[in-house]
């Protein structure tokens, strides 16, 4: 126990002196050539080309892995700290957009695939595990919550009465419009698109178009004949 906690510190330590030292360097002064560099040796893994833009914050970098033609652009927070299971994974040339807040908390994965993009000021966080699919829009300001409180006594504050985790899903080609927010124990189906401002607290199926809050099903985006077929 002793030995992992050193441990712990000494890869804290090593991780802060890194970025410190790199984070903040401009693109003008080869800053994103220098950290595709330099943080190979933090990382648990990353791929190459990366461009990690200037002012980007890293908490438990060897719990993140970083594939290939993967852009992170300035003001992103990516905290995969506080559980040695935690787990970041961004495929292939996923794009993170300014001000994005990703965050794990506690045993939690959270794993984004090829060709998504994350627009400015999204949150996402567990501690429930998230599963965003490939080739994935999702809009500015939207929220992915893989968690929610309990208060089911009134006599005790909610901050200290724990936190259910179911975790979330969102299949591959899915659009997310500006400001949606995403529930705990949700599955968005593969295709979907998801209207500004929409607050989604069940289960999307496959193809739908939904808006409203709480979100719902306006209409399919395949025609019927080959809805047919596809069950065929």
């Amino acid at each position: 126990m002793y030995n992992e906690q050193y441990f712990s510190k000494i890869q804290r330590t090593q991780e802060l002196l890194v970025t410190t030292v790199l984070g903040d360097i401009p693109t003008l002064l080869l800053g994103p050539k220098l950290r595709n560099l330099v943080y190979r040796t933090i990382f648990a893994k990353i791929g190459s080309p990366v461009y990690i833009q200037n002012g980007v914050e890293f908490n438990g970098t060897s719990c993140i892995e970083i594939g290939s033609g993967v852009y992170i652009f300035k003001g992103v927070r990516l905290d995969a700290s506080g559980h040695k299971n935690n787990k970041i994974h961004l495929a292939n040339k996923v794009a993170i957009e300014r001000n994005v807040d990703i965050g794990c908390l506690s045993d939690t994965c959270i794993h984004i695939d090829e060709d998504t993009f994350i627009g400015p000021n999204a949150c996402i966080e567990g501690p429930g595990d998230i599963k965003i699919g490939k080739h994935c829009m999702i809009a500015a300001h939207s929220g992915i919550y893989a968690n929610n409180h309990n208060f089911a006594d009134p006599m005790q504050p909610m901050k200290y009465q724990g936190v259910t985790r179911k975790g979330i899903v969102i299949e591959d080609d899915c659009w997310l419009g500006h400001g949606v927010t995403v529930l705990d124990g949700v599955t968005i189906g593969q295709g979907s698109v998801i209207g500004a401002g929409a607050v989604v607290n069940k289960d999307i199926p496959p193809f739908s178009v939904a808006v409203g809050i709480p979100a719902r099903v306006i209409k399919n985006r395949i025609g019927k004949n080959l809805a047919k077929l596809q069950e065929k």
